[in-house]
């Protein structure tokens, strides 16, 4: 089926933010918590202990040993969805990212995704077979992410563009915030699915959608509230009583992965009042007891999820969780820096995308990205 996300009339989404606003956004946050007694949970500034710094370097050097001349990933999927996971992987490291060693292929990357965008759509695509929503999504949110981090003034100037030309990050991440919209306003369930006319949905594409339009609202790009709420719903209707949501026609009985989305997607929201929330943290926190609990399987899929709800969650239980993490980590990087050979017993996605889930699962440690803030 055709990918279409013109499907009702749109409008412009707004105009971008500086870097500045999204900067002052996150220093008056953290100043009202203080205010209200809430204090900063957790202590910015701490060093990223030694084991996880050596993982995550060792990783990034397969990830830029991998990219291709075009400026993407092919090792295994492909797409501008995969190409973002690596670029947020390489923006997580805390490398300035408009003069330090990563600065060249973040910005290939960056170009590489744009390129793939439908300029009427705005869709994310790759047109090369693993085109979905999913790709929509981890596209948009490494844009998003991007954006206000990456001076992008001289990114369609310098030599390695050649003579290739295109629209600006902010540009780019409107177009894809409208997409977003778009399906789901034509959507009866107010979510996602793998087409952008599908008329049901699931938790985990709908997640990888809604990260995406949460980042770039937090970037400064104008997301309906309509739009938000209206999948906050679709989510409450899939936690289950026992806090477990599911993956698609029903609440409860979801993998691990899904109820770990569920607890990220309230607290981005900022929906932590909703009792659905309190619930899934507490379901997701008795699931995380010990490491190897993985229902559903692909471990670096539900890895990145996992600590990053439990970090939102519960920062002890995070703590807790995450030192068991990298040790097992440590087990699984091979000598490569590659996380190709992480399939466990649900299977895996292949060397780029495994790699980049397992570097972002550890990226919480650094704490740099506006979507690992608290």
């Amino acid at each position: 089926m055709a990918v279409r996300c013109d499907l009702l009339p749109t409008r412009r989404l707004g105009t971008p933010l500086a870097a500045l606003v999204v900067a002052l956004m996150v220093v008056t946050a953290l100043s009202l918590a203080v205010a209200r007694g809430e204090g900063p949970l957790v202590r910015y500034g701490d060093p990223v202990p030694r084991d996880v710094r050596e993982m995550y370097d060792a990783g990034l050097r397969y990830l830029l040993k991998t990219q291709d001349d075009s400026g993407g990933w092919k090792d295994g999927q492909a797409g501008p969805g995969v190409t973002g996971m690596a670029v947020m992987a390489l923006l997580a490291s805390g490398e300035d990212p408009n003069h330090g060693p990563y600065r060249v292929p973040i910005r290939r990357a960056l170009r590489n995704m744009m390129l793939a965008q439908n300029s009427e759509t705005g869709f994310l695509g790759s047109g090369q077979g693993h085109d979905s929503m999913y790709q929509h999504g981890f596209g948009m949110l490494a844009l998003a992410e991007a954006y206000g981090a990456v001076d992008d003034r001289s990114l369609w100037t310098e030599a390695s563009a050649g003579s290739q030309k295109g629209r600006s990050l902010g540009q780019a991440l409107e177009l894809a915030a409208r997409c977003a919209v778009t399906s789901a306003q034509n959507n009866p369930l107010g979510a996602w699915r793998y087409s952008a006319d599908a008329k049901d949905a699931d938790t985990s594409v709908s997640g990888a959608v809604l990260m995406g339009l949460l980042a770039a609202r937090n970037a400064g790009i104008e997301v309906p509230d309509e739009t938000i709420d209206r999948a906050i719903k679709y989510f409450t209707t899939m936690t289950g009583p026992n806090g477990q949501l599911g993956y698609s026609g029903g609440a409860g009985d979801g993998s691990d992965a899904v109820t770990s989305i569920g607890v990220l997607v309230f607290a981005i929201a900022g929906q932590k009042g909703l009792p659905q929330y309190g619930k899934a943290v507490a379901y997701l926190k008795g699931r995380s007891a010990t490491i190897e609990q993985y229902a559903g399987g692909y471990p670096t899929y539900t890895r990145y999820y996992r600590a990053q709800a439990l970090f939102q969650g519960d920062v002890d239980a995070w703590e807790k969780w995450n030192a068991g993490l990298v040790k097992e980590l440590k087990t699984k990087q091979a000598k490569d820096g590659s996380f190709a050979g992480f399939a466990g017993r649900g299977g895996g996605f292949g060397g780029t995308v495994d790699t980049a889930l397992a570097l972002l699962s550890l990226a919480v440690n650094y704490k740099f990205l506006p979507v690992y803030e608290r």
